[in-house]
């Protein structure tokens, strides 16, 4: 939960106020904390919309790192992406229907309940999810709708990013169209639009606006991804035992004109990657005298990459274990190679130049 969360909870209880003190005259104070509990009850149920969005997720084998709520509702991250545009759609589709659901029962219940704060309870909650499960429905990114319209042209398409480029757009028009709900009050409604109109208005548009401008940037650059080959990225490789010392190492690579320095055991196992950043910071009066292996990072999990990796997936495996040196293997074992990040970073510039 984010601080901002604290501010919509104190906008709410001072806008829902007034209907408090109409229910029940002379709370004075109270008719706030009122408010308040009405705040905490509709997050409540925000929760519930982001929860069933993390459940689908479960349900396709994808972890949940998260669920926050904040100022405009909440956010569910979870770890990947879709795989399938059944996935995306189910996914996405399950939290306007909750609320929905969550509004619609409210409703019912708002015909059982007594008079009273209950009651306006009742009735702010039925509003509020009905409302954010249709307004979650409109097509276009970064709402939940967006992802339904993503995954609708991914499933005819066949292609992710289409889906996600033409539900971005549906965003951008979305945020047009809230831009211009002020004017549409006046000149339709005959409502003069107040200053917290146009604030609302603008935060609205530039949330949908930046959120759909950024999912089709990234739409973009994922179509490139496949051009991005760890294969003939990598540098050339110098295996050394662990014990073999700096200066030696260093001698061994430049007559081999490798790149980079791997340690192995007796064996032939590789132990280790020489970091580039360590051998230059050990001054060469030292280096006879210094270990490889003292240079070298550890090979742990994650730091071992099938030389054949490219694209999305060579992406996500340096996000996922963020280093300076991959060690590239074959599929017999052998080591093929070492991948540095800031090779990967030039070459993913320059195909996105």
């Amino acid at each position: 939960m984010t601080s901002s969360w604290f501010i919509v909870a104190a906008m709410i209880s001072f806008a829902i106020a007034p209907r408090v003190e109409q229910v029940e005259p002379g709370l004075g104070a109270l008719k706030y904390v009122a408010g308040l509990v009405f705040a905490i009850v509709l997050y409540l149920s925000v929760l519930m919309h982001e929860a069933s969005h993390a459940l689908m997720a479960q349900r396709f084998g994808f972890n949940v790192k998260s669920i926050t709520l904040h100022f405009l509702g909440g956010m569910t991250e979870i770890d990947g992406a879709a795989r399938r545009a059944r996935q995306e759609f189910w996914i996405a589709v399950v939290g306007p229907l909750t609320s929905i659901a969550v509004g619609i029962a409210a409703v019912g219940l708002w015909f059982v309940v007594p008079d009273g704060l209950v009651q306006v309870a009742i009735e702010g909650l039925a509003g509020a999810n009905l409302l954010i499960g249709v307004l979650n429905l409109v097509p276009g990114l970064p709402l939940d709708g967006g992802r339904v319209l993503k995954a609708a042209v991914w499933g005819i398409t066949g292609d992710a990013n289409r889906g996600t480029i033409v539900a971005g757009w549906g965003g951008r028009l979305t945020a047009l169209a809230v831009l211009s709900w002020p004017l549409i009050q006046r000149e339709v409604f005959g409502i003069a639009p107040t200053l917290f109109d146009y604030l609302l208005v603008a935060v609205l548009g530039l949330f949908l606006w930046t959120g759909a401008s950024a999912a089709m940037v990234h739409a973009k650059l994922r179509r490139r991804l496949p051009q991005l080959v760890a294969r003939p990225l990598a540098r050339r490789t110098l295996s050394v035992p662990e014990d073999t010392p700096l200066a030696e190492a260093v001698r061994r690579a430049q007559a081999a004109e490798a790149g980079s320095i791997v340690t192995v055991t007796n064996a032939g196992r590789p132990t280790g990657i020489v970091s580039e950043a360590a051998l230059l910071a050990t001054p060469e009066e030292r280096r006879p005298w210094v270990a490889v292996a003292s240079v070298a990072r550890t090979l742990e999990e994650g730091l071992s990459l099938p030389a054949t990796i490219s694209g999305e997936e060579l992406v996500e495996a340096i996000s996922r274990r963020p280093a300076e040196e991959y060690l590239l293997v074959e599929e017999d074992g052998s080591i093929m190679g070492v991948l540095v990040t800031a090779d990967v970073d030039k070459a993913f510039r320059q195909t996105h130049a």
